[in-house]
């Protein structure tokens, strides 16, 4: 009989793919838009200071990067972390397939004078025996990689020093996974997400350190500007009768606090995961 209390590798391996498997086949079965490029349309909500100093998480990855680190930040987005560990450090090499999000993050680089990152258009692990790095970093990435065992694989192969990644205690899309009743009529099929993650290091037999931070809830600018992520996460088409479903199942559970719109207060914590390349 397996042991829930401590899984084998492979049973921990099988258990995440088919909860990944899970997620991507019911957005098979009720997607109505199909985009060449999933974030383009949200890569300008990435942006951010690259010497701002209100985030705790990015606080802790300041900490663990030293000056003369090569930091490989596997997709690294609009550059986030990419763009302020870049000032911290010799080099950062920015792993990340989407055209949008490299675009984004070449106007943050300009924007800001940064001049050390090395945009790389691969998806991770394609390509990854040829790029090496002092730290590997994962922020907000695994959740819905199917074949997760090669992906951790490339990643502490690619790492000299240290490998780190940062995971939401609950999937990234709770909020709009939420809302998946009312628009497709079935209760959304969770991606794994921090507890899965510490739960898969340990049955691959790594040891690791986790530091908790709190996150501030997802807000925005204008009412309106959450419904182009709801979208994209309930593959709704504008103007089908489903967008119109969610577009009404919003506006009904939106707060509005201090001048901003979000879907919910409630905190909500990320995890800070290190562990050393074998």
């Amino acid at each position: 009989m397996p042991d829930a209390l401590r899984p084998s590798a492979e049973d921990a391996l099988r258990a995440w793919a088919a909860r990944v498997r899970a997620n991507r086949d019911q957005v098979e079965q009720f997607k109505e838009a199909n985009p060449s490029d999933f974030y383009a349309p949200v890569a300008g909500m990435f942006r951010a200071d690259p010497r701002r100093r209100d985030e705790p998480t990015l606080e802790a990855l300041r900490s663990l990067i030293n000056e003369t680190d090569s930091v490989l930040d596997i997709g690294a987005g609009g550059g986030r972390y990419a763009l302020p560990l870049a000032l911290e450090c010799r080099e950062v090499v920015a792993i990340e397939p989407s055209g949008g999000m490299r675009r984004v993050l070449q106007e943050g680089m300009a924007e800001h004078g940064i001049t050390n990152i090395r945009s790389v258009d691969v998806r991770w692990p394609d390509g990854a025996t040829e790029i090496q790095g002092d730290v590997a970093l994962i922020s907000h990435l695994g959740y819905d990689v199917e074949d997760i065992g090669p992906f951790l694989d490339a990643m502490e192969h690619a790492a000299r020093r240290l490998c780190i990644a940062v995971l939401l205690s609950q999937p990234p899309p709770t909020e709009a996974d939420r809302l998946w009743p009312f628009v497709h009529g079935v209760e959304r099929a969770a991606l794994p997400s921090l507890p899965e993650f510490l739960t898969l290091l340990l049955a691959r037999g790594r040891l690791f350190e986790v530091q908790l931070v709190d996150r501030m809830p997802q807000s925005f600018e204008q009412p309106d500007q959450p419904l182009t992520f709801l979208r994209q996460q309930l593959w709704t088409a504008p103007g089908s009768d489903k967008d119109r479903t969610l577009e009404r199942v919003y506006r009904e559970r939106l707060q509005e606090r201090d001048g901003r719109f979000a879907l919910s207060w409630e905190p909500v914590y990320v995890g800070i995961v290190t562990w050393r390349p074998l």
